[in-house]
């Protein structure tokens, strides 16, 4: 979900989701919990993970292939589920970006059009 500057709430694009996963797994295994406070972090609390959207997106990963997952205990001492990016996740975020960032190209012409 994003946030924007009225506190709305809007859909990301479709597939950013995952792309946003991935790319937050290529810093190395984390919980699920971890992935959703990074992205918030890192897109100064604009872009907020929810939970419900979260976990299906991580578990779609999973069947894709995209990721592994294993229990480990946290720094904690509790236990999570730890994701981690295979190689063919590596690959896919080559072409999800790809595909995002030909998407925004055309959305800044389209905007920046008379």
């Amino acid at each position: 979900m994003v946030k924007d500057q009225g506190q709305t709430r809007s859909e990301l694009l479709p597939g950013t989701l995952e792309m946003l996963v991935l790319k937050t797994l290529m810093r190395g295994p984390m919980h699920g919990y971890g992935i959703a406070q990074y992205v918030g972090q890192t897109s100064d609390e604009v872009l907020q993970i929810e939970e419900g959207s979260l976990y299906p997106a991580l578990q779609r990963l999973l069947l894709k292939g995209w990721v592994t997952a294993e229990w480990r205990q946290t720094p904690n001492n509790r236990r999570a589920r730890y994701y981690q990016l295979t190689p063919l996740g590596r690959k896919q975020l080559v072409v999800e970006a790809a595909n995002y960032n030909r998407i925004i190209e055309a959305i800044a012409r389209v905007m920046q059009s008379a």
